[in-house]
């Protein structure tokens, strides 16, 4: 069979599953499998992956480690952490894969979730054990064989069809996971035995805890999502990592009097000043959905915080529609606000401060939170004043400053699923280098009118886009292939670009520089690459899988230096190769 009549006759399969199944099932049921048929046929004609590198003009290539900067303790080899360390800088000491020997990397086994998902989880490495997770599963298999120890799957009804999550965190003993009804679940690392349950989020409104929580000093972190949900709020949790109470609620935009208080609350200057909303227009936005970072030596928690919502109607919330757009800092604690980085100033692009920022010393001895939102800048500011060190593009940047209004259209990059999303920076100290992976992708908006926007009913999407097609939800996205993606290396003191990567997919997986002068990572067209940090030089790239978009991590257990990738994300979004989710380990022969 030649290769036009094998996709007609998946496209006249596809179609006729996708009739079956909007007859049979609920829309939001319907929706995910009918973008799936629609992926199937658009990567019959996919093109093969293809990474182009240049330098800076002038830059060379760092001859040794950077003096004045300081590497993480070193530990253990586990990555115990969504970004390894609790500060999200990423960097491994591990150097048994090198710029020598990296060109003889190759896979060395791969479990099979058996799943189509949105699989973006990050990956967990404890004790020769990697920890990862589905919408509805957890997972543990051997971190060398891939052989499963323990899976365990929960029963329930998804607050909404986005199927994600985002990973697990790990203390004590204990495994921890938010879910898409809203629940925080604890498991025995050993046996995957159920500890605890709590909710912190309710899924008839449309929120969810699909975010990687992080843990620490006997506390699990997590918020919740569903900011582009009519209605919810953006909040903030603690919980004991023993019992599952919560220790402390964090509101990110103003709680008012008919709001839930499911928790002691943390101490909040937030009031009312900063949103004027007509009625109809009820305070929404502010959710968290990637994971957070936290400074151990002060107790510092340092939260990301989504889009204010209706995401593209800027005039149904007058206001700079505090704490949305910004990175939140609360003791760890007791959930104590102690101050803020406003980073997208009015956002009407659903231009979410999405990803974990991270805590660096560059080598020039500075103290630096970086961090990558969806507008496809990258930030440095100095923590000792809270200056604005650097803001720097690192990927296409088009009309950003042009308004939306009700019957015109308009187009700009990144567009609402572009920029850096649920991946952050990754510090490099042994050339001061930050590395941010990006998505170039654009996208169209023409708004509703005021009447539609105020009548849409609480719990609903509310993005402001006029299209009454469902796939363009969030605006309509440039056409599939006509994106790309970018890893950028630039000096962590100044901003300046080092060097930079083009892939001609959107790259949203982990970036993981080593101490073998080597970066990891992975595109949305299932290509992995290793590159020279110094240079960004191709190493070593293959297919290895479905889409990767979500934990790139190393680790070394005993047995050699591993890499392992998670691979197969399949969701309404994004338009990906159709296949099941899997996590590749990879290593020398």
């Amino acid at each position: 069979m030649n290769r036009t009549k094998s996709v007609l006759l998946g496209t006249i399969a596809v179609v006729g599953v996708a009739g079956a199944a909007a007859i049979y099932l609920k829309w939001d049921e319907f929706v995910p499998i009918a973008a799936m048929g629609i992926n199937y046929v658009r990567y019959a004609s996919a093109p093969k992956g293809k990474l182009t590198v240049e330098m800076a003009p002038g830059a060379k290539p760092a001859a040794s480690p950077a003096a004045g900067a300081q590497p993480p303790a070193r530990g253990t080899d586990d990555w115990t952490s969504y970004n390894k360390t609790l500060t999200s800088n990423r960097f491994s000491p591990l150097s048994g894969i090198n710029k020598a020997n990296a060109g003889q990397l190759k896979p060395l086994c791969t479990y099979d979730t058996g799943q189509y998902t949105g699989f973006n989880t990050g990956l967990l490495e404890v004790k020769g054990s990697l920890l990862f997770s589905t919408e509805y599963d957890i997972f543990s298999i051997d971190a060398n064989t891939c052989q499963l120890k323990w899976r365990v799957h929960e029963n329930y009804t998804p607050a909404t069809p986005q199927d994600v999550n985002r990973g697990p965190a790990f203390l004590d003993g204990a495994v921890f996971r938010g879910t898409q009804d809203g629940r925080v679940l604890a498991y025995d690392f050993n046996t995957g035995a159920k500890l605890w349950e709590t909710r912190v989020a309710d899924p008839k409104k449309g929120e969810s805890t699909p975010a990687a929580p992080i843990a620490w000093n006997g506390l699990v972190f997590i918020g919740n999502a569903g900011g582009d949900i009519k209605g919810v709020k953006g909040r903030m949790y603690a919980l004991d990592a023993k019992t599952g109470k919560i220790v402390w609620e964090f509101y990110l935009v103003p709680r008012q009097a008919d709001d839930p208080v499911r928790g002691p609350e943390g101490a909040s200057p937030l009031d009312l000043s900063t949103w004027k909303t007509p009625p109809g227009s009820p305070i929404t936005g502010g959710a968290t959905w990637t994971s957070y970072t936290l400074d151990p030596d002060k107790g510092l928690l340092y939260v990301p915080g989504g889009n204010p919502a209706p995401d593209f109607a800027a005039g149904m919330r007058e206001g700079s529609n505090l704490y949305t757009g910004s990175v939140v800092v609360l003791d760890a604690r007791t959930g104590a606000y102690k101050s803020h980085f406003k980073i997208v100033p009015k956002d009407w692009h659903d231009w979410d401060v999405s990803s974990a920022p991270a805590l660096i010393k560059t080598a020039s001895g500075k103290n630096v939170l970086a961090v990558a939102p969806k507008d496809g800048h990258l930030y440095g500011f100095d923590l000792s004043d809270a200056a604005l060190l650097y803001r720097v593009p690192m990927t296409k940047v088009e009309n950003a400053d042009a308004a939306f209004a009700e019957g015109r259209s308009v187009h700009f990059c990144p567009g609402s699923i572009g920029g850096a999303e649920w991946n952050g920076p990754a510090f490099d100290p042994r050339n001061n280098t930050i590395m941010v992976g990006e998505v170039e992708w654009c996208t169209t908006v023409t708004l509703q009118s005021k009447g539609q926007l105020q009548g849409t009913a609480l719990g609903k999407p509310w993005s402001g886009e006029a299209s009454i097609n469902p796939y363009n939800m969030w605006g309509k996205q440039d056409p599939v292939f006509d994106w790309a993606g970018w890893v950028t290396a630039v000096d962590a003191d100044t901003g300046a670009w080092r060097w930079r990567a083009k892939s001609n997919y959107p790259v949203q997986s982990g970036v993981t520089p080593t101490a073998g002068d080597v970066v990891f990572f992975g595109d949305m067209g299932g290509n992995f690459y290793v590159l020279d940090a110094d240079t960004g030089q191709k190493l070593w790239g293959r297919k290895i899988g479905g889409a990767i978009g979500g934990g790139v991590i190393t680790y070394d257990t005993g047995a050699g230096q591993r890499v392992a990738a998670a691979t197969g994300l399949t969701e309404v979004l994004w338009p990906t190769e159709i296949t099941t989710a899997k996590v590749t380990v990879l290593g020398l022969p």
